[in-house]
């Protein structure tokens, strides 16, 4: 039998996003009995005749709707783009639909998570509107809660609705220990509601 798994699904630019979907990936993989997939999307582009390599040439590969339909949970994150998720993932979306007609991801956990390169960039509107087509798809949403001491200290990154990353006006700016530790508690909250989720299905 298959170990069930988170699928950490992102899209990245400057690398911030992959950086905080790399550490929630870490706190799933804390917790026994399942693991993280780390899956991405290609960029969108301009060109109508134009077509990415199946393959990207780093990181992890391309997600598929297969990856999307058997996860047992789902973290998704997307840099800001004037306040709302990036277009390479909001394409992804787009093309989920035989996933909602068959309610593939009904009762299946789901948490958001983001970069801007401004405090004040759209951080917490950009995860609630990932949020979304998550809810479309019946899935459960988990943000981050105030029982996690970072919710208090942070001063950039990391809100209830899913961790955040102040990247900087350079995109030059390291996650911070703060940013870490509530992407970490994202991954492993995430994972156990997964398993618990999992095991309610199965009876």
């Amino acid at each position: 039998m298959t170990r069930p798994y988170v699928l950490v699904l992102y899209y990245s630019r400057q690398g911030a996003t992959r950086d905080i979907a790399r550490h929630i990936a870490a706190g799933v993989e804390s917790v026994g009995g399942i693991e993280a997939r780390l899956r991405t999307v290609p960029a969108v582009s301009a060109e109508c005749e134009a077509v990415a390599s199946d393959i990207p040439d780093e990181g992890p590969v391309y997600a598929s709707h297969d990856d999307l339909r058997d996860c047992a949970g789902l973290a998704m994150g997307s840099p800001t783009r004037f306040g709302n998720m990036a277009a390479a993932l909001k394409h992804f979306l787009d093309g989920t639909s035989t996933l909602w007609l068959n309610g593939a991801l009904v009762d299946k956990p789901a948490t958001v998570f983001t970069s801007t390169s401004s405090i004040h960039g759209g951080q917490e509107s950009t995860l609630l509107t990932m949020m979304n087509p998550l809810l479309h798809h019946g899935m459960v949403i988990a943000g981050i809660p105030y029982s996690v001491d970072e919710m208090f200290s942070t001063r950039t990154g990391g809100t209830p609705y899913g961790a955040s990353h102040f990247a900087g006006p350079d995109n030059d700016r390291s996650i911070d220990e703060h940013e870490r530790a509530l992407a970490m508690a994202q991954g492993k909250r995430l994972a156990r509601l997964a398993l618990a989720l999992e095991a309610a299905r199965g009876q």
